[in-house]
């Protein structure tokens, strides 16, 4: 492994059994989130920190955990660490009540530091 490489997380609760659409879009809502997120840790060196990510191709794995709990914790790592993240709490419009946390979007960062925290969790 490169030790500069990186990689966004995504984790989404497989415990909800969401619908294929509904699982990408919240995946989707996780990854822009944590992106943002992540640019905002980084402050002015935001952007830079982004270009070895974009020359790597951009890594994203998405990985699940089997409950509200699990998510949760995740992020309070992440919290913990100082690691960019977002918490998709669902609008409740479709398959889940409102505010459900369904995806946690983690980095990007590099994957040393994100292999402690998700690195046990399997593939979704």
């Amino acid at each position: 492994m490169v030790m500069s490489e990186m990689k966004l997380v995504i984790v989404i609760r497989a415990d909800l059994k969401l619908g294929r659409g509904k699982a990408v879009a919240q995946g989707a809502h996780a990854a822009m989130g944590a992106l943002r997120d992540a640019k905002d840790r980084w402050g002015p060196i935001g952007c830079d920190m982004l270009d070895p990510w974009d020359e790597e191709g951009r890594k994203k794995v998405c990985l699940r955990v089997d409950s509200e709990e699990a998510l949760l914790a995740l992020a309070k790592e992440c919290d913990a660490a100082n690691i960019g993240h977002y918490l998709v709490r669902d609008a409740g419009k479709t398959e889940v009540a409102p505010l459900t946390p369904t995806a946690l979007g983690i980095g990007p960062d590099f994957s040393r530091h994100l292999d402690k925290i998700t690195g046990g969790l399997g593939l979704y």
